[in-house]
């Protein structure tokens, strides 16, 4: 268990850096970025963002089974483990975001350039939000038709973000799962997506910083406890003999 709770502390810490920085620098989100650097943010957080987001969860989900290379039951039940770590995260970012009522701070930009106040805008419901945005952003021309369209669609809550969850849960499952097979690359390129929506989150005006923070850190509690049962109960993460050599070879490749 500690090993475990060693790297994904790790992973987390890592995954810490840009939010953090950017809540100690005192930096507020405004409109008017660049709409192709916002366009590929966009396609970053549609990667986490339903209906893409069940393929992004099957595609890793696979990825993880063959690295692991387990065996047909305890490959089921470490694929069920990740789904639930997935699925809990995302449970209780809801449950804290009915609780908490944190405004996104494209709403809190409309109150200021719109006439609502934040306060009637949550008490619409959902569907009604989504619309008051379309008819109000309609002639709003320097806010690119993708963006008016997303903040349609995620009327909620902010704090914590829900993005974050998913794609932090997966960069430090793959530190938990995958760091004692060295698939470092694997590993790098969760981190670098995690990081990539986490910034999309707070340049396409949904979070704060402090959302990011406490979503990581809610994910490294949840994946150290679902890194940890994963050893239990599918076996050492440690590679059986005739893999080290793989990883010895695959080390030795520039």
């Amino acid at each position: 268990m500690l090993s475990i709770a060693k790297r994904t502390t790790a992973g987390a810490a890592i995954l810490l850096i840009m939010p953090l920085a950017v809540w100690i620098s005192g930096w507020n989100w405004e409109p008017g970025q660049s709409n192709a650097w916002l366009h590929f943010l966009f396609w970053i957080t549609e990667t986490v963002t339903q209906p893409w987001g069940i393929i992004t969860h099957g595609v890793l989900c696979a990825w993880f089974l063959w690295c692991l290379r387990f065996r047909l039951k305890p490959a089921l039940m470490l694929f069920a483990i990740l789904g639930c770590a997935i699925l809990l995260g995302q449970g209780v970012k809801s449950f804290v975001k009915e609780r908490v009522q944190e405004p996104r701070p494209f709403v809190m930009w409309l109150e200021k350039t719109q006439n609502i106040q934040v306060d009637e805008f949550y008490a619409l419901k959902r569907k009604a939000r989504g619309e008051w945005v379309k008819s109000q952003l309609s002639s709003q021309h320097d806010i690119p038709a993708f963006l008016r369209k997303h903040w349609q669609k995620e009327t909620g809550f902010a704090f914590p973000s829900g993005h974050t969850m998913f794609a932090a849960s997966w960069a430090l499952l793959g530190v938990g799962l995958l760091w004692p097979r060295r698939r470092t690359w694997t590993i790098a390129i969760l981190l670098v997506w995690a990081t990539g929506v986490m910034g999309s989150r707070l340049l396409l005006g949904m979070h704060w910083p402090r959302d990011l923070v406490v979503a990581t850190l809610i994910s490294w509690l949840l994946v150290t406890v679902a890194t940890w049962l994963a050893q239990r109960l599918c076996g050492p993460l440690t590679p059986p003999v005739e893999e080290v050599q793989e990883i010895v070879e695959r080390d030795q490749e520039p």
